[in-house]
């Protein structure tokens, strides 16, 4: 396998591996396997579905997305492994169901990691690459294999590590920016460096994984493709690890939009109209909401290519230019990525069928139970909206399938406020045990007076670092969607609600925020009874 030969981009998503470490992104594992449906609709690659020696959850969730996405016409299943024999063990036998399943395994290489983190020689470290390569190869045919802090380490050792992975077995070598310390000409530099001077390289597919810590992450990747590299690991929306990962939507847009530029640099011709990634760019936008909404992550409006504001204009002169030819100022047509403002030819007279069809139609694969739930929103929203496009059924589907435990349940909620009034709410909620509590509090306004009483009721200390409420289309009746994040010690949870009633909304997503809390503390709690039991 020549990677200088192979033209075509491969794009490895990593969201729910690495974009999950982000500070409150936590995903069950339900959450993940919709994500993982979702990212094989999108035509990835390879889906890095999580670190299944890192815990039971993260264990089960790579079982089962092997299991369910993994198929021989699906994408490739994998699973982080660090250079130990018993991480490696456990990922493959998490992905024992997966017809194509890869084991990525890592060590560091740079001098400041030897010294400070794994307190080994070079030789040492370059022993267990190859020894633990090889082991990996004793249970799948496709291992990967990660230099950790890559873009720090001495070039000359670089290469004797890289050629020793591969010798041992491994089918692609991924090159990690693990800090985000490059720029894009060094990146390129480097990739260009291990082409030359790695002998057996041409053996395995030069992959590249990258952080944003100085927003270079997508240039980077960019120049890295330039020099070489063929496969690139990503997220959707960016998230990940401090300032997160390269931007899988900006990525592939670049190639799409760019592909003329790129196309000498993997041996095809200027004009050949062939798409660079088998990235079903449709499913761009529906998949970055997907994740917004289940991990709590908004994005941000003047975010490239799926930001609310990416396909917006307000200066006049770009205004005049739009409405004479729209590509004087949009280089991408919005319904390259999925955007569109179809109306749903749905109303509150169609029947259950119709509406699972349309589902259907937009990529949601539900269970029974989900549709029903979802069709009584379905119903309440056909009630109060004339118009119900295909982002309002986005809206509520996602809202109806995050998979939050369901420990306390929101009962009612009234609010009490205006300009000459104290805002005043009354909630009720059922707690575990089916018990109907009712409180109330006084507040600032009326969503910190309803957030003070479920307080009351709940009594689970927290403080709330984030709160937003963003419209999913324009309109004095449109649906509001509020996310929000809470802080409990050094753990964030955030939770996610959509109404046409943004205070019940808001409600809502605090209660879901608050039975991820307590969820979390609960098992915490049997896991430390489980342990002083044993001992």
């Amino acid at each position: 396998m020549n990677a200088s030969h192979f033209d075509r981009i491969l794009i490895f998503d990593t969201t729910l591996r690495d974009g999950e470490q982000c500070p409150g992104a936590t995903l069950h594992v339900d959450e993940k396997l919709t994500i993982a449906r979702q990212l094989a609709r999108l035509g990835v690659d390879i889906i890095e579905a999580g670190f299944a020696f890192a815990s039971p959850g993260d264990f089960e969730a790579v079982q089962k997305i092997a299991q369910a996405v993994g198929t021989p016409d699906g994408p490739t299943i994998c699973s982080l492994a660090r250079a130990i024999p018993a991480d490696i063990k456990a990922a493959a036998e998490a992905l024992k169901p997966a017809a194509k399943p890869r084991i990525h395994t890592f060590i560091s290489t740079s001098d400041i990691h030897l010294e400070y983190q794994l307190k080994k020689t070079r030789a040492e470290v370059l022993a267990i690459a190859q020894e633990m390569v090889a082991y990996a190869k004793s249970f799948v045919d496709d291992v990967e294999f990660s230099p950790m802090d890559a873009a720090r380490s001495d070039p000359e050792y670089l290469y004797q590590v890289l050629e020793a992975a591969i010798a041992a077995g491994a089918k692609t070598i991924n090159i990690p920016d693990t800090v985000g310390y490059m720029t894009p000409s060094e990146f390129g530099a480097m990739i260009r460096g291990i082409k030359e001077n790695v002998p057996n390289v041409d053996q395995a597919i030069i992959s590249v994984h990258g952080h944003n810590d100085l927003g270079l992450a997508v240039a980077c990747f960019l120049e890295a493709v330039k020099n070489g590299a063929r496969q690139l690991e990503c997220t959707i929306n960016g998230i990940g690890e401090r300032a997160g990962n390269a931007s899988l939507e900006e990525l592939v847009m670049a190639l799409h939009v760019r592909r003329s530029y790129f196309n000498p640099y993997l041996d095809r011709s200027v004009e050949s109209e062939t798409p660079l990634t088998n990235i079903n760019t449709q499913e761009i936008y529906k998949t970055s909401r997907m994740v917004s909404n289940l991990t709590g992550m908004l994005v941000q409006p003047n975010k490239a290519i799926v930001g609310a504001n990416a396909f917006a204009h307000e200066s006049g002169i770009h205004q005049d230019g739009m409405l004479k030819n729209r590509q004087t100022y949009e280089i991408m047509d919005a319904k390259t990525i999925g955007l569109t403002d179809t109306l749903l030819v749905l109303g509150k007279h169609s029947g259950r069928n119709a509406f699972r069809s349309r589902l259907n139609e937009l990529g949601f694969e539900l269970t029974d139970q989900e549709i029903n739930k979802a069709f009584v929103r379905f119903k309440e929203l056909a009630d109060k909206k004339k118009e119900v496009t295909d982002r309002d059924l986005e809206s509520i589907v996602n809202d109806e399938v995050q998979q939050v435990p369901e420990l306390f349940r929101l009962d009612l909620v009234q609010v009490s406020c205006g300009s000459s009034t104290c805002p005043t709410a009354t909630v009720r909620l059922l707690n575990p045990d089916g018990e109907e509590l009712t409180d109330a509090a006084t507040g600032t306004g009326p969503v910190d007076a309803v957030y003070k009483a479920i307080n009351r009721v709940v009594n689970v200390p927290n403080q709330l670092i984030e709160f937003s409420v963003q419209s999913v289309t324009a309109g004095i009746d449109a649906i509001g969607e509020v996310t929000i994040r809470l802080k409990y010690g050094d753990r964030i949870y955030s939770g996610h609600s959509a109404n046409t009633d943004i205070i019940v909304a808001s409600a809502q997503a605090y209660v879901n925020a608050l039975n991820r809390l307590y969820a979390s503390l609960q098992n915490e709690n049997k896991q430390a009874v489980a342990s002083q039991t044993a001992n």
